[in-house]
Formats: structure tokens, C-alpha cells, sequence
């Protein structure tokens, strides 16, 4: 089970986890916890699992896949989940289904830094500003955060629902550069809509920095609805 670090989730999967067991299923559970816009706290839920778990599921598929244990897959889950760092901005709320309102309202001239895939509240707001500022912003606190120096990685631009896909580009052009300023090499590229908040406008940018087990399982064959490498 790749679980998102979220009480509710968290919950629930381990009550179907328990029912699972009852039936004599093997069970094994990892938590995604990319979100680098929330502290990691040993005293809260601490960091939210977003768009990286994406990466979670194809690395850890591509594992089980090639034939390796339950505890194997786990173990190559938990290794993206300990190099895995994400954040992101919205220029616009979500309306939940049910509550019909925003969760929260930002000005044309604003956007809110660090919300969660569920339509909550970021960590700040700032106005808005270019492509090029915004993604410097968001890599800056990706890289204060994990050393990614010297490193291959993968980059997810990840759209919300409501931005343009030409949008998305923009700000991975954005963030290919920066990264090839630093000497980060760009391994494998994912624009596009991968995990929305309904119709938020607004993106995400995921980091996950690879070694050579990481990138073979990355770059498997995988054909779905929603991801196809």
C-alpha cells in the first residue's frame, strides 16, 4: 500500500490493510511525504504526500513487475520516498464536491505557495510573478532541502487541473535551466496532469534524485490511462 501522509488516508488504508490480513493477503504499507512546504515533525502528521507519489507508484510497479518480494518492492519504495522533494502554487482555489465554496480566495494579483491536493490552504501568499521567478522559487526550496548537487534526477512539472499544458512547459523550461546551472542532470522529463486538485490552477515541481536501480526502474515500460513511459 503507498499510503499519502495524510491522517485520514493513513487511517483507512490501515484498516483495509487489517481486513486484507484477515484474509490471509500479505500486507505491506510505505508513506509518501514529498511536500517540502510542510515542516517534517516527529509531533504531527509533518509532511503531505503530493505529486511524487506518482513516482512512488512507477518505480515501485516496475519492481514488482520484474518478480521482486513484497519486501523488496517495499524497500525500493521507501529508497524514492527518501529521495523524493515536492511543492507547489495555485492561482486559483479548488471547489470540493459537497462543501460547493472555496477552501480559500486569492486576488487576481495573488498566489498561495505550499497547498495541499485536497484544496488546502498554502503556507504563504505572494503576488504573482513570471514563469522564471516563481520556478526559481520553488527549486530554491527543493535544493535548501535535499542535497541534489552533482545528481541525475527526474523532473515532474505536474499540472492541477486547470493550466494550460503550454503553461507547464514553460515553467519546465524554467526549471531545466536552473537545474543545468547547478550541474543537475536531467534524466527523465513529466509534463502534464498527473495528480489534480479538481479544476486549481496552478502547478507543481517534483525532484527525485536517481541512481542506476532508480533510473532502470523509471525508464520500464509502462502503459495506463494516466502514465505511459
Amino acid at each position: 500500500m503507498i499510503i499519502k501522509n495524510y491522517s485520514g488516508d493513513i487511517m483507512n488504508f490501515e484498516m483495509a490493510g487489517e481486513m486484507a490480513a484477515d484474509e490471509g493477503i500479505k500486507v505491506a504499507s510505505i508513506i509518501t511525504r514529498d511536500d517540502v512546504a510542510v515542516p517534517d515533525s516527529t509531533y504531527s502528521t509533518g509532511r503531505r504526500g503530493i505529486a511524487g507519489t506518482v513516482l512512488v507508484h512507477k518505480i515501485t510497479g516496475a519492481a514488482a513487475e520484474e518478480g521482486k518480494t513484497l519486501e523488496e518492492v517495499k524497500a525500493v519504495g521507501q529508497k524514492v520516498i527518501d529521495n523524493i522533494r515536492s511543492m507547489g502554487m495555485a492561482m486559483t482555489p479548488c471547489i470540493l464536491p459537497g462543501v460547493g465554496k472555496a477552501g480559500f480566495h486569492l486576488a487576481e494579483d495573488e498566489v498561495e505557495i505550499g497547498m495541499g491536493i485536497h484544496g488546502e490552504r498554502g503556507v504563504s501568499r505572494e503576488k504573482i510573478s513570471s514563469a522564471a521567478e516563481t520556478s526559481e522559487k520553488l527549486v530554491a526550496r527543493l535544493l535548501e532541502d535535499m542535497d541534489f548537487s552533482g545528481s541525475e534526477v527526474a523532473v515532474m512539472v505536474n499540472g492541477l487541473g486547470g493550466t494550460p499544458l503550454m503553461e507547464l512547459y514553460i515553467v519546465y523550461n524554467e526549471v531545466e535551466r536552473i537545474l543545468l546551472e547547478k550541474g543537475i542532470r536531467v534524466f527523465r522529463s513529466y509534463i502534464g496532469n498527473y495528480m489534480t486538485s479538481l479544476e486549481m490552477s496552478g502547478c507543481s515541481i517534483t525532484l527525485l534524485k536517481l541512481d542506476e536501480e532508480l533510473k532502470g526502474y523509471l525508464a520500464a515500460p509502462a502503459v495506463t490511462p494516466a502514465f505511459h513511459s
